[in-house]
């Protein structure tokens, strides 16, 4: 009896695993980015969770064309999952273009459509990208995706973070555990 409620608990975990899979765009393009060492720190906490996730870093993009490298990006990191992480820095009062161009050349009703989204700025600023995560959420919306409430900005992340890319502020670990907790049970 112990050896069948085991094997359902395993089947049931990877199950929930696939439903519930969650990936986190890194969403510029510049190498070395403080974007990105703040998704990795995202996907540490979930790995930490046992939460199924992908981590999309969009420093290596497949160029303006939706070619056969572009389809299995989609095919492997947005289409299975039903969670999606935007880590997005400033660009110019808003988000980055490179984001905008993945998403206008992807599938959208695949990709996108009710989704559930959540939303982290990054900038070495004060305001942590705020003015870009309203861009960004209204983008999301018009995609059918529902957006988390806690939209967490992140101002002077190259003070948060040390030379080896790890967070060195415990308040702002705090509060990232806490947006992934809510957005686990979101």
């Amino acid at each position: 009896m112990s050896k069948n409620n085991s094997k359902q608990e395993v089947l049931s975990l990877r199950i929930n695993s696939f439903i519930n899979m969650i990936t986190i765009i890194s969403a510029t393009d510049r190498p070395g980015s403080n974007t990105l060492k703040i998704a990795k720190i995202y996907s540490e906490i979930l790995t930490e969770k046992n939460i199924s996730h992908h981590l999309l870093s969009l420093e290596n993009m497949p160029g303006l064309d939706r070619n056969d490298a572009f389809i299995e990006m989609e095919s492997t990191y947005l289409k299975p999952a039903q969670k999606i992480i935007f880590i997005s820095p400033e660009y110019n009062g808003s988000f980055a273009g490179i984001l905008k161009l993945m998403i206008d050349k992807s599938d959208i009703a695949g990709c996108w459509h009710h989704k559930k989204a959540l939303l982290t700025g990054v900038a070495t600023g004060r305001a942590g990208n705020l003015r870009g995560m309203e861009h960004l959420s209204g983008t999301l919306l018009y995609l059918k995706m529902l957006v988390h409430h806690n939209r967490l900005p992140i101002s002077q992340v190259d003070k948060l973070l040390d030379v080896t890319g790890k967070l060195k502020d415990v308040d702002t670990e705090k509060v990232i555990r806490q947006q992934i907790e809510d957005f686990i049970n979101f």
